[in-house]
Formats: C-alpha cells, sequence, structure tokens
C-alpha cells in the first residue's frame, strides 16, 4: 500500500499548508513536497498546547490511559502505509521498521499501564500534629504535570523516537500536551503517524490542541519552539551541537526551562585479559555485529573497544577486521548523516597514532565499515579520539597495562552506556573500573552488546554531559515521565480541593 503524503502541518487537529515549501530527500522513490514550518505555526501550535492544558491536566489517569491505547491502535491501523513510506525514506528495511512500530505502540501501552498503578505519583503524606511544639500542618504530595512539553523527532528512528515516540509517550501519560518539531528526515512518516495521533484525540472526544506537528524546513522554528513561553520543557535526541544550541536557547530564556537532550555516545567496551584469553575472538565478532547494525546509526552504537596490548589484541583485531570486512554497504539515513561518516573518518585516520585496520566507502548514501587502532597513549593524548562518529566506524583502543585501561576509563566524557567483557578472573580489575564507570555512564552492561535499549521500568538512557543534558533523566523506560512532572506539596487544604489522586 503505497502512502502519498499530503504535506501539510497538523496544527490542533486541523492541517495546515504554507505558500513555502521544501521537498524530501527519500532514500528511494520520489520526493515530496512539505510546507515549511514558521514560527507562527509554531505560536499557533503552542497556544492550542496551553488551552489544552488546562483540561489534559486534570483528565484522569484511566482517560490518559485510553488514549494512549487509542493512539497505538491507530499506528497500528496504518502499519502497512508506515511501513511503505519510512522504508523509502529513511532507507531501512521493512523488516526494521515493522519493529519499531510495534516499540513504538509498546511503549504507549507500557505508559497506559504505567499511570493506571500510580506508583509514579509518589503520593506522600504527613499527618498534622497539633500538639508538637511548633505545630506541624498536615502536609500531602504528589507529582503534577508541568504543562506543554516540545519534542523533536529524532534522524535515526523515524517512530520509536519521533512524532509518537517515547518523549511523547511520558509527557501524554503525565497529562502534558505535546507540540512536535517533525524531522526532516523522514516528513512523511512523521506525518501519518502524526494523523493517527489526531485521530485517536478525536476519538476520545478530547482537546484537539493535545497534540500538534510542525513540520521542519528551517532553524528558526526550533528556536521559536524551544522558546515559546508556554513549554515548559523540551525532549531532543540528536546531534551535539545541534541539541547544545537549543540548550542554550532554553538556559537564556527570562524563564529557564529544562532541556532533556540525548545527544550522542562512542559507548566504550572495555575487554578485560582473562575475557580476551577464553573467548576474545567471539567478542570481536560479537562487536562487529552490533557495530555495523543498522549502518551503526544508533545511539548505543559501541564505537570504542579498549583492550590490553598483547597476542589477544591481536587476535581480537583480526577477527574483528575480517568480520566487518564481510559487511555489505548499507544505506545511510541521510545525505547530511553520510558526509558528517565520511568528515568523522576522515579527523579519525589523520590523528597522530592512528592506524587503518579496515579501509571501506562511503558513497553518497551507502557506507560500509572502518577499523582503526591506536595506543592507550595517543587516545589519552587526543581529546577528538572520544568523540563520537555516527556510523559503524570501530576504534581498538590498545592499554599497555590494566592500570592504564583505568587511566583511558578515567578519561572517558559522559556516555550512554560502558559494557565489561570479563570473565571470573577479571573480578578484581572490574571492582577497580565499576566506580570509575558509574561515575560516566547511565547502563552499565557485562558481557553482551548496548545496541539493544529495552523499554521497561529499570531501563536508563542518559547519562552524564555530553551523553545527555541531564544526567538524572532518562528518555527511555517508565522512569522517563518523571521529565515531565513536578512536586506540588499541599497543606492544610481541604479534601474537597486536593486532587482526585491525592486520595485514592
Amino acid at each position: 500500500m503505497s502512502y502519498q503524503p499530503h504535506g501539510q502541518h497538523l496544527i490542533a487537529g486541523e492541517r495546515i499548508g504554507t505558500e513555502a515549501t521544501w521537498h524530501s530527500s527519500p532514500a528511494s522513490g520520489p520526493a515530496h513536497a512539505f510546507s515549511t514550518g514558521t514560527p507562527a505555526l509554531v505560536a499557533q501550535a503552542c497556544a492550542a498546547a496551553e488551552r489544552a492544558f488546562w483540561t489534559f491536566g486534570h483528565a484522569t489517569r484511566a482517560e490518559r490511559a485510553a488514549l494512549l491505547h487509542a493512539i497505538a491502535d491507530a499506528i497500528e491501523a496504518r502499519g502497512a502505509e508506515i511501513t511503505d513510506i519510512g522504508t523509502r525514506e529513511s532507507g531501512l528495511p521493512a523488516a526494521r521498521l515493522e519493529g519499531e512500530r510495534g516499540r513504538t505502540t509498546g511503549q504507549l501501552r507500557l505508559f497506559a499501564e504505567h499511570i493506571l498503578k500510580g506508583d509514579y505519583l509518589d503520593r506522600r503524606f504527613d499527618a498534622a500534629l497539633p500538639d508538637r511544639q511548633p505545630p506541624r500542618p498536615e502536609l500531602r504530595m504528589m507529582q503534577r504535570p508541568i504543562g506543554p512539553v516540545a519534542v523533536f523527532g529524532a534522524s535515526n528512528f523515524p517512530l520509536a523516537f519521533s512524532v509518537a515516540g517515547g518523549d511523547t509517550a511520558a509527557a501524554l501519560a503525565a497529562g502534558c500536551p505535546v507540540v512536535v518539531k517533525g524531522h526532516s528526515a523522514h516528513p512523511g512518516t512523521g506525518e501519518i503517524v502524526a494523523d493517527a495521533i489526531a485521530e485517536a484525540v478525536a476519538g476520545q472526544g478530547m482537546d484537539p490542541g493535545i497534540f500538534s506537528l510542525v513540520q521542519g524546513g528551517r532553524r528558526d522554528v526550533g528556536e521559536a519552539l524551544v522558546q515559546d513561553p508556554r513549554i515548559r520543557a523540551v525532549g531532543f535526541t540528536g546531534s551535539l551541537a545541534g541539541g547544545r544550541a537549543l540548550f542554550d536557547l532554553c538556559a537564556r530564556r527570562p524563564d529557564p526551562i529544562p532541556f532533556f537532550g540525548e545527544l550522542g555516545s562512542v559507548n566504550p567496551m572495555l575487554l578485560l585479559p582473562s575475557a580476551m584469553a577464553a573467548r576474545g575472538e567471539a567478542i570481536a565478532q560479537g562487536w562487529a555485529g552490533s557495530l555495523s547494525m543498522g549502518a551503526g546509526q544508533f545511539c548505543t552504537n559501541p564505537g570504542i573497544a579498549v583492550v590490553i596490548d598483547g597476542p589477544e589484541a591481536e587476535a581480537f583485531s583480526a577477527t574483528a577486521s575480517a568480520a566487518l570486512g564481510a559487511v555489505g554497504p548499507q544505506v545511510m539515513l541521510t545525505d547530511g548523516i553520510a558526509d558528517a561518516y565520511r568528515k568523522g573518518r576522515d579527523r579519525v585516520r589523520g590523528s597522530a597514532g592512528v592506524r587503518e585496520v579496515l579501509t571501506s566507502v562511503c558513497d553518497l548514501r551507502n557506507a560500509t565499515p572502518y577499523l582503526y587502532e591506536v595506543s592507550g597513549d595517543d587516545w589519552l593524548a587526543n581529546h577528538e579520539l572520544g568523540e563520537e562518529v555516527f556510523g559503524p566506524l570501530g576504534m581498538i583502543v590498545r592499554a599497555r597495562d590494566a592500570d592504564q585501561m583505568l587511566e583511558i576509563a578515567r578519561a572517558l566524557e559522559g556516555q550512554l552506556t560502558c559494557t565489561l567483557h570479563l570473565d571470573e578472573g577479571d573480578t578484581a580489575l572490574a571492582r577497580q573500573l565499576m566506580p570509575v564507570l558509574e561515575r560516566k555512564a547511565g547502563r552499565l552492561l557485562a558481557n553482551g552488546f548496548p545496541t539493544g535499549v529495552e523499554v521497561c521500568d529499570a531501563m536508563v538512557h542518559g547519562g552524564p554531559y555530553p551523553a545527555s543534558t541531564n544526567f538524572g533523566a532518562t528518555s527511555v523506560g517508565t522512569l522517563s515521565i518523571r521529565r515531565f512532572l513536578r512536586p506540588v506539596c499541599y497543606q492544610n487544604l481541604p479534601e474537597a480541593l486536593l486532587p482526585a489522586d491525592l486520595l485514592g
């Protein structure tokens, strides 16, 4: 079933076009014209969101849960069309789009069940102590939604981190209207998902201002969105440069607001000696598969492997090179991402002490892996070697010994993930590394690969800067709802004035 985009914005349930247009750049098939976003459209969407908050922010948990289920149903009903336009725009295979669609609807339903349980409200009660000196008043506390939220669609996940992705699901679950700035990499995919959300909102009889989509086309759209005084928080997944620019705008507002940016990571793996001796080649093969999955276009792509120099490191490098060399060309998501990959490659291979193990090609949007090696001394001397290259590029860092591996761990910037490959004989070294890695990453793994991010209660997808702009937050899992809530204390209020959730 071929989907033909209508190319308009969706503002509070209404399709709106503009005279100015821009054209998509799909991996295959014809380009389509889309209306160019404007600050005026952003203001219109934010005004509708603020209006809707006065009802949606006080909707029952059951009503919000029903909305989330209805959105999931509406997305599933458009499954074939979503796969069609998604594969054409992104170049991702149909199986990937179908799996990502299941993840998207699954996290919507997960949040529905999560808010029905009520634990996220963190309700607290301190009874009055009238006979104490001084007397203590009755105090109750719970979490309340913060207001309209801005969400920026991600380039590398057309569904799960975009229009109806985790940020939108968490904000709606909290009771916050959402204004999405669509990503220009997949505007048709964003459009059809937005239409599904609007249908669900209308079907539930809710204010259409709960959701709006403003398509891209100009930088001032994003700037206007984060600076609109009605927006109370921002969710963003994207590049460090783009995210930092928006973060700074949020901080410079007359009323600064939180910016929850997930900005990328090199996700280092540290391979300890006993594990390397026992199964180094198997780890190398697994690393090659993880590194090249989806053309390396995952924020949890493990770009660096730290090993202790010696024969095991030689075998690891040879095996990884052979496995990566067998990987065929893969289409990258956008021309811009492919260009950034080539520039990252040039930066790495032009650095002092870096040796090319596997050369490759990146022709237009088709990319195959690169593999490089560098000594621990040269890696420590060049901060840029610890920066992310978005794509299937791997680097093996050869430490002199365990002490230098610890030094390398201490020199890491903030990461989404850090992985230890270890056997029982590595326990002592692992214990030395753990306090360091806990300060570096939001998720620590043992004997695995970080590219799978489970949507569940315990997941943390975030980390110290520059992995994210808020180390206390996650953008995946039910804990992510906390970003769009704030605690309110109610002192000596009569029950007739208290929120129903506080009494239930």
